[in-house]
């Protein structure tokens, strides 16, 4: 953390399901970055929420999912943290995930501020999962439900195909242009150690 008082209050909300075989200290591990960005020794210090009615960081080992709606004090460095615990998460991932960030502007009161102050509230979609496009999933039927709902208050629902099919060829067209230019840069099969499984790693982390 940056300063001794931060200027926000941070939720992380987000379940992420889990690959097999991941226990808590993969956990732990892939998450080292936001129990660290608190200044804790270990995760399970780091879990607990600001808010005691909220779960915080916990792990359903019946049901393989990381749930994640959690509370701290922080300032905007904190989106590096996240940004690196997500590429964490991308290895112990079994499906694609979104993960919701919410900075609160704590030195904002809006009974005091002027009519024309404005609270530096901000908010960050993170996505994580096994490939992209997984992650592609994620994006592509958050971006449908939201322009779906928006759409459904001036044309009935069977009306929007067309808007679905076109928000498919977007995501089609930029998952192609993602696979190429990952080609462009593979040496040819055979060439090189690893028989051709060279190259630039695949990006996992979009937002």
């Amino acid at each position: 953390m940056s300063q001794n008082n931060p200027p926000f209050e941070i939720h992380v909300h987000g379940d992420i399901r889990l690959r097999d075989g991941v226990d808590y200290a993969h956990i732990q591990e892939a998450l080292r970055p936001l129990w660290q960005y608190v200044g804790a020794r270990s995760l399970i210090d780091a879990a607990a929420s600001a808010y005691e009615e909220e779960p915080g960081i916990r792990f359903d080992p019946q049901e393989h999912v990381l749930q994640m709606c959690w509370t701290i004090e922080g300032d905007d460095d904190f989106r590096l943290a996240i940004e690196e615990a997500c590429m964490g998460l991308n290895e112990i991932a079994a499906t694609g995930a979104a993960i919701e960030v919410s900075f609160y502007d704590l030195d904002f009161d809006e009974e005091e501020a002027p009519s024309e102050a404005e609270a530096r509230d901000d908010f960050l979609m993170c996505f994580v999962g096994p490939t992209p496009a997984a992650i592609m999933q994620v994006q592509r039927d958050l971006l449908v439900q939201d322009v779906v709902q928006l759409m459904e208050r001036h044309f009935d629902a069977s009306e929007l195909g067309g808007v679905v099919e076109a928000i498919d060829r977007l995501f089609s067209n930029r998952f192609d242009a993602m696979v190429n230019s990952l080609q462009l840069g593979r040496p040819p099969r055979g060439a090189g150690p690893g028989g051709g499984h060279g190259g630039p790693r695949k990006p996992r982390h979009l937002h």
